[in-house]
């Protein structure tokens, strides 16, 4: 499903944050990355979503690699693709049910199709009865939801998380992981970058830490394992 050969990615003369970096994973997989700040996991992420390109190697993504992808073919990637950001980043002048509509529109689906996946999605989710309300009238933790029902309307082979419970207390937090994972089980390969110590640690599924740059520890039901 993911596979990274050989990444290096270099800022500059100076600055190296990822060092010959190889790492496999497989479809229906639940990864972690975790690591203290600055180890490199927002440059991994940022590969994946081709928002940046490698230094040397190459990234495989369900059997193809995105470094040879030209800017016009990256909208193609990105559809397989569902991404949940910290700060949610939905649009505020649309409702929470547009806001997930416009996924659909962007890659060309109908107004019949829209129309019948966008309540299924929202009831997934628990936002049913929030279908005509905004951003600024939603707790975080609905906005969140949005932002993941948004991620995974079209269905996505990969669900890409970057800090998804990082705005969020606890138990809200606790929610947001409860459905990622259940996401996960219906078949959605997911790869999150955190640094929710208790969470990883609850969860026990896959973790790999990233320090200095290079993959230091890949374990299965692994935990958190840094102190920040």
């Amino acid at each position: 499903m993911i596979n990274l050969i050989n990444i290096t990615k270099q800022y500059g003369q100076e600055t190296i944050a990822l060092s010959n970096v190889n790492i496999k994973i497989e479809k229906g997989d639940f990864a972690f990355i975790v690591g203290s700040s600055g180890a490199g996991k927002s440059t991994f992420i940022k590969l994946l979503l081709k928002e940046i390109e490698p230094t040397k190697g190459k990234i495989i993504i369900d059997g193809m690699d995105i470094t040879k992808l030209s800017n016009r073919k990256v909208p193609y990637l990105r559809r397989k693709m569902g991404v949940i950001f910290q700060d949610f980043r939905l649009l505020q002048n649309k409702t929470v049910y547009e806001n997930v509509a416009f996924a659909m529109e962007i890659i060309g689906s109908s107004s019949k199709e829209i129309r019948r996946q966008v309540p299924t999605i929202l009831a997934m989710v628990g936002l049913s009865g929030k279908a005509k309300m905004y951003p600024h009238e939603l707790s975080g933790g609905e906005q969140q939801r949005v932002s993941i029902a948004r991620a995974i309307v079209n269905n996505p082979s990969v669900l890409i998380a970057d800090e998804p419970t990082g705005n969020l207390d606890p138990d809200t937090a606790w929610e947001i992981m409860k459905l990622i994972k259940q996401i996960n089980r219906r078949g959605t390969t997911v790869v999150m970058a955190t640094h929710a110590k208790e969470i990883v640690d609850m969860m026990q599924q896959r973790v790999v830490a990233i320090e200095g740059g290079k993959i230091v520890r890949d374990d299965q039901k692994g935990v958190y394992g840094y102190e920040e």
